[in-house]
């Protein structure tokens, strides 16, 4: 619903009156037909209808967007008299301001403070009386539900209807059992919760012991294959020493061989040279045989060199073909 009409001071443009209920416009809503409403207005409207009040041009809720700024403008400096002016209240603002200004107003009605008060004799519950603002105070001290302490220091709070009533004994023994079944309630919540804290811990590290056992044997036999492993390597380079061993006995073996055999071919050699037959050469037969003697010295010497090992011909030296004599 919007503002009555004869709220407002002068002349109030026909474009501002909701469309519905005839009223000033409250949080207004404007359709696609430029027609505008209360947001009350237009919701309730929608709920049976789903067309314009106006004009019948189907809209839905989601079509509809807030008042042109200018149109909120002109509304916003709409003078209004307070609601309250029944009640003695002269005050006339902006439409814009009378929210604030109706929230605080000293004419305003409010319930009594001790709305909530109850007394044990009386099927009501608390103050139902209804007061201007400004004379609340002086309602509250002599409202019959208003309370204070107890004068007798027991700290409890009485209402004034109370005050032949009270006891302050009564009271206390009241509020102790009050506390007393009250803690036993907390205590009771706390083992409960205290309870299903240590059983899901408790199947926690269940699943937890499990799970590590699990992996435990799993490390137990990685760590046995890695011994076999270990084992296995061990032999095998035991394996590779002894084979290293055996070569490296082979190869003085024949080390040895060799040299007796470079030795034997060396004597033959001597030997054959010493039973040759010699004539003494003149001296320019020397001459000019001296580059033959250089010539045989040389393949003498290229021969007794091939008595090593070749590995490209894999022959031993007492393999080796002696070369046939050279003439002398």
């Amino acid at each position: 619903m919007g503002y009555d009409i004869e709220r407002f001071v002068g002349y109030v443009n026909e474009g501002l009156l909701c469309s519905i209920c005839r009223d000033v416009l409250e949080d207004p809503l404007q359709a696609p037909c430029e027609h505008a409403f209360c947001t009350a207005c237009i919701h309730g409207w929608l709920v049976h209808h789903s067309n314009c009040p106006e004009d019948r041009q189907v809209i839905d809720v989601s079509l509809l967007r807030p008042l042109y700024r200018y149109m909120k403008n002109d509304l916003n400096r709409l003078q209004l008299h307070c609601r309250n002016r029944e009640y003695g209240c002269e005050m006339v603002c902006s439409l814009e301001s009378i929210d604030r200004h109706e929230r605080e107003c000293e004419y305003s009605q409010i319930p009594c403070s001790n709305a909530d008060a109850v007394l044990p004799c009386s099927p009501c519950s608390g103050c139902t009386v209804q007061i201007e603002r400004r004379n609340l105070d002086g309602h509250l001290a002599v409202c019959e539900y208003r309370s204070r302490e107890c004068p007798n220091g027991c700290g409890f709070t009485i209402l004034s209807a109370e005050d032949t009533q009270h006891n302050c004994v009564a009271e206390l023994r009241t509020e102790l059992e009050l506390l007393r079944s009250e803690m036993i309630c907390r205590v009771e919540e706390a083992k409960h919760e205290m309870e299903s804290r240590l059983d899901s811990q408790r199947r926690h590290m269940v699943q937890k012991e499990s799970i590590l056992q699990n992996e435990i044997e799993e490390l137990k036999s990685q760590m046995s294959r890695m011994m076999s492993d270990v084992r296995s390597l061990m032999a095998a380079e035991r394996q590779h020493r002894q084979e290293l061993e055996q070569a490296e006995l082979e190869k003085r073996e024949l080390m040895e061989l060799l040299k007796g055999l470079q030795k034997d071919c060396r004597l033959t050699t001597t030997e054959g040279s010493r039973k040759s037959n010699f004539r003494p050469l003149t001296r320019l037969e020397s001459v000019k045989r001296k580059p033959s003697w250089k010539r045989e010295s040389k393949e003498r010497e290229q021969v007794w060199c091939d008595c090593s090992f070749s590995p490209k011909a894999e022959m031993w030296p007492h393999q080796l073909v002696p070369p046939a004599s050279l003439p002398v």
